[in-house]
């Protein structure tokens, strides 16, 4: 079992990723920063051509940038917390064109899923 945010658990991600189609038709680069007490942390997936991959750290040109604290982070992977939910109470900031998220509002849910496993082996 990784901890949530380790390299073993962005390596578990991007695993996850190339084992599972991804949404067909969508291209989008969806960074995620995460800041805790001790450092941030960064990542972003990919998804392209029906594929999805995790790339660790900060990439360019991201469609939208999901920023949040370490206690949001865990609860959105989880599935404690929506994403929705966390932004309306301020604790998700969204970068980025807000319409790219109500247009790809289904493939950002369907990719929730090929991570399903590894959130099932997380250490949180």
């Amino acid at each position: 079992m990784a901890e949530f945010l380790s390299d073993a658990w962005l390596a578990d991600l991007a695993r996850a990723a190339t084992s599972a189609a991804g949404p067909p038709g969508v291209t989008l680069v969806i960074q995620q920063q995460v800041q805790d007490e001790r450092a941030g942390v960064a990542y972003a997936i990919r998804i392209a051509d029906g594929q999805v991959t995790v790339v660790p750290g900060h990439v360019d040109a991201a469609d939208l940038t999901f920023t949040q604290d370490r206690a949001t982070a865990v609860a959105i992977a989880r599935g404690d917390l929506s994403a929705q939910v966390a932004f309306m109470a301020g604790r998700l900031r969204i970068g980025g064109d807000l319409r790219t998220v109500l247009q790809h509002a289904a493939a950002l849910s369907a990719i929730a899923d090929i991570f399903a496993e590894v959130r099932d082996d997380t250490t949180w």
